[in-house]
């Protein structure tokens, strides 16, 4: 068993950037590093990443936070990630065959609907507690399999491998030792078997993925691997926990318990709660997934995601112009008392749970001559709230007991406009910890209780509540506001 001394390494492998931070046993933050990286648009609905560049990015923020911590060494080191973005390299030389496809392309759309027309969509969603959607990692495995010459057949023979980007990351770590995931990545695939707790060669054969090239399992927290020497991080360090971010997320908010549920407001969002030891296959647009597994114990939660959140904003930004940061939304939304009418759906790459709908598109309804770019930033972030209102609302019938409140997480938490927005429609009140980016953080519980650093779950520093937001909007305006959003959403689902 470790010292209780010494920091411990989390790495966030994220959509648009890798974060590293240094963690001390009461959980504070002692040291930070974040890089960005590009996002690449072949095609309309195509987002792709480059892995060699994760690879340095990744590097270059582990870099940055030793250096704030004094060039510190770390115990331990912990992993979370951008959940089903898929990468396929050679074993021999650990260099991939293609860009990694990213979680939300869109790519494989026909493939899926090729599956559901065959009748494999009842069988998926029973053994994975998913939907038959591109959003997961098995069709665009298979899609880089068909797409670059040979690739099937030497993945077949085992000249191949293949994962998520946690696997990619844990591969390079260990020098090409470990090819290895987690059950809370697996189980985004559409590989691996809730009730089983491995892959599943039916679903394998459905998908058409050699299992060859597949990673083994190993647990959320525990001993993974060792560090070669890579960049500033030195050889040797322990590697003891792993999980996707969204799952990570849910830990380091501290909701260990069946009922506690946080959001994540990232490039998407993402809400789960945790339901129990027990597999679930939920309501209609929702899924069941593995939180974590702590040695043999599997954690289950139910999630819903949505695809486009703190990204719509990004859009405003980059998009069209109307401001020139992100914090600037909350000062110009708050300019007008309401959207003046407007209403913005960002379907920009499909609508996600609770309607999985591939084909919808974008819009903003409801301009008038009246419209200012301030009604348009403050209907965007509307848009947020309303569509995590709907996770809410949907999910609640799948949880014995039902929800409380919610913890919320990631950047655009820090947007009290946002969060009072969310009270708001939701009805319930919302609780903003200490610290708004909880990822990271949890990646560095799991590694710190994977290797000693706390005994057990309950040992783990609890985050410290900052603030809570109370719902104050009247009940019919409340009624007025929801019932409208319903309508744009009808108005964009299909194709155009």
């Amino acid at each position: 068993m470790l010292m209780k001394e010494g920091l411990i390494l989390a790495i966030d492998q994220g959509t648009t950037g890798s974060t590293a931070l240094l963690f001390d046993h009461q959980g504070r933050e002692r040291g930070r590093g974040y890089r960005e990286i590009a996002q690449h648009y072949p095609q309309p609905g195509w987002v792709e990443h480059d892995p060699l560049e994760i690879l340095e990015r990744t590097r270059e923020a582990v870099a940055d936070a030793l250096a704030a911590a004094g060039g510190q060494a770390p115990v331990t080191v912990g992993l979370t990630n951008q959940r089903e973005t898929v990468v396929v390299w050679e074993r021999a030389t650990g260099q991939p065959i293609h860009r990694a496809i990213v979680w939300q392309c869109r790519r494989t759309a026909d493939a899926c609907a090729k599956l559901r027309e065959g009748g494999h969509e009842e069988a998926i969603r029973k053994a994975t507690g998913l939907v038959l959607d591109p959003y997961f990692s098995g069709t665009k495995l298979a899609w880089i399999l068909d797409q670059v010459p040979g690739a099937r057949e030497r993945a077949e023979v085992g000249e191949l491998a293949a994962g998520t980007i946690d696997a990619w990351l844990i591969w390079h770590l260990t020098g090409g030792a470990v090819h290895a995931t987690d059950p809370s990545n697996a189980s985004r695939t559409m590989l691996y078997d809730l009730h089983a707790g491995d892959w599943s060669d039916d679903l394998c054969g459905r998908l058409r993925v050699p299992r060859a090239v597949l990673p083994g399992l190993v647990p959320s927290s525990g001993p993974i691997g060792r560090t070669v020497a890579w960049g500033d991080l030195p050889a040797g360090v322990p590697l003891t926990g792993c999980a996707g971010d969204q799952q990570a997320a849910l830990f380091g908010q501290g909701c260990l318990d069946v009922g506690e549920a946080k959001n994540t407001y990232g490039t998407g969002c993402f809400l789960l709660v945790h339901a129990g030891d027990q597999p679930v296959v939920p309501g209609e647009g929702l899924l069941g997934t593995v939180a974590w597994q702590l040695g043999t114990r599997r954690s289950f939660a139910v999630e819903g995601s949505v695809f486009v959140g703190g990204a719509a904003v990004q859009w405003l930004r980059d998009g069209l112009g109307l401001i020139a940061a992100a914090h600037e939304s909350e000062v110009l939304a708050r300019s007008v008392p309401d959207s003046g009418g407007v209403v913005m759906v960002p379907a920009f790459t499909g609508l996600g749970a609770p309607y999985w709908d591939a084909e919808a598109r974008g819009a903003l309804l409801g301009l008038t001559r009246g419209t200012t770019r301030a009604h348009v930033v403050r209907a965007t972030l509307e848009a947020i709230a309303h569509q995590v209102t709907d996770l809410l609302e949907a999910m609640a019938p799948s949880v014995p007991g039902g929800l409380g409140n919610l913890r919320v997480d990631g950047g655009a938490a820090a947007n009290d406009l946002l969060m009072e927005l969310q009270a708001d429609f939701s009805g319930r009140a919302i609780v903003r910890g200490d610290k708004v980016e909880a990822t990271a953080r949890g990646a560095a519980l799991l590694a710190g209780l994977g290797a000693g650093f706390w005994e057990q779950p309950g040992d783990l520093p609890r985050p410290l509540e900052e603030q809570v937001f109370v719902p104050r909007m009247a009940a019919e305006d409340r009624t007025a506001a929801r019932a409208r959003w319903a309508r744009a959403v009808d108005r964009v689902r299909g194709p155009l």
